[in-house]
């Protein structure tokens, strides 16, 4: 089983992973065209005073991932001290079985946060979480497949990236809080 390290360096950028993608390629480029994070996000993740890597598992032709990926890179762009690389779900099955929805779901995207060291230290996906409520409830689940993907989407563009953002970043905080030995951080966090 190939290292993280080497997944990583293998992994493509957003831009490489746009250029060869079959499906999804405008609706990649125009959501990462309106993914401008607020620069409170890379001050908190620089705030932190380490090296990250994000790496992403996903496929192009995920509807979750045309919404989520391009705020994911965005945000790694802003970011001084943060970058991300995409390697493919269905390409990478050992590690994605690692990280199943609910232990049992391949869902995606995952995002893997690895340290300097490309340790994972901890991994979110394959929603925001007030999303994955809905998507998973009963209401959600009772609509029609059309329905509920039209619902979803509705739900990405009235956020704006907002609770990927918030996700992510609280994410980072409490491994470096943690490696810091930083209760009150942690507490706050919860």
């Amino acid at each position: 089983m190939p290292s993280l390290e080497k997944r990583f360096r293998s992994g493509l950028s957003f831009d490489e992973m746009v250029a060869v993608a079959k499906s999804n390629v405008d609706l990649y480029g125009s959501v990462r065209a309106r993914a401008n994070p607020p620069t409170e996000y890379a001050a908190r993740i620089e705030r932190t005073g380490r090296q990250w890597h994000f790496l992403v598992l996903s496929e192009d032709w995920c509807g979750d991932a045309v919404n989520i990926v391009p705020w994911v890179d965005a945000l790694a762009v802003s970011s001084s001290n943060l970058d991300m690389r995409i390697i493919a779900r269905d390409e990478n099955l050992d590690l994605m079985d690692q990280h199943l929805t609910n232990g049992k779901s391949r869902s995606i995207p995952v995002v893997l946060l690895l340290d300097e060291s490309y340790v994972e230290r901890a991994w979110w996906g394959p929603r925001p979480q007030a999303l994955q409520e809905w998507a998973t409830g009963a209401e959600a689940q009772a609509m029609e497949k059309d329905a509920r993907y039209r619902e979803l989407r509705r739900w990405y563009a009235r956020d704006r990236g907002q609770s990927i953002l918030e996700e992510i970043t609280g994410m980072v905080e409490r491994v470096a809080a943690q490696d810091r030995g930083d209760v009150a951080t942690l507490k706050a966090a919860v």
